[in-house]
């Protein structure tokens, strides 16, 4: 007979997640144990176990739940949003603030989901490239210069490049708050995109490249 589910064993798997990911930020995801992830979250090995059957399942949910979040939140808001600019701005706040209390979830992202295995990696890039499509809209709606395609996708991966990486630095209570913060970025970006695309200029040859990156996959 399978064993049914306690009425708080979504709570209990969402706590294991996100201090899993706390680890996973600190120690490293190769360097954390499911022994340590156990005593981490004050549960025993056995029960552990009982919500995954190792570690690699572990981070996969930490990314797929985090990445899911994102997307629904951004698709959210980019659908409530009004004339472009108002959209670009919606998004770009989304964002920040969703990454509130997602630090570790984050840095985990950025650092470990390259270590799962490709067929895992699949889903969880799919969920990564709406997210960089949905920005990559806003921005040619909103930035007519961004059109271009040559400028589009260094602009796109400029404006993730500011939000992704605030975490190293951002405290709250500094001399910006997350919202004001957003709103630097967006009229950065919006004041200063126009003269940078027209002064770019095109590269007269390409470098060979052994593989595709993973920002290039995004695009």
């Amino acid at each position: 007979m399978a064993r049914s589910r306690a009425k708080d064993y979504d709570d209990k798997r969402l706590s294991m997640l996100h201090r899993s990911a706390e680890l996973f930020a600190a120690s490293g995801y190769v360097g954390t144990s499911m022994n340590t992830i156990a005593d981490a979250c004050g549960v025993s090995k056995a029960l552990l176990y009982h919500y995954y059957p190792d570690k690699e399942a572990i981070l996969f949910d930490i990314l797929s739940s985090h990445l899911a979040k994102l997307v629904a939140a951004v698709r959210k808001a980019s659908a409530q949003a009004g004339d472009p600019v108002a959209r670009f701005r919606t998004i770009v706040a989304t964002l920040l603030e969703l990454y509130r209390h997602a630090d570790a979830e984050h840095q985990v992202q950025i650092s470990s989901l390259k270590l799962l295995p490709k067929d895992k990696q699949q889903p969880l890039l799919a969920s990564e490239r709406i997210l960089v499509g949905i920005m990559s809209d806003a921005l040619a709606a909103a930035v007519p210069a961004a059109k271009q395609k040559r400028v589009l996708k260094p602009l796109t991966m400029s404006v993730f490049g500011m939000l992704n990486w605030h975490y190293m630095w951002f405290r709250e209570g500094g001399p910006m708050t997350r919202a004001e913060y957003a709103g630097f970025v967006a009229q950065l970006v919006l004041a200063g995109a126009d003269d940078a695309a027209a002064g770019a200029t095109r590269p007269r040859g390409r470098a060979k490249s052994a593989g595709r990156s993973r920002q290039a996959e995004l695009l």
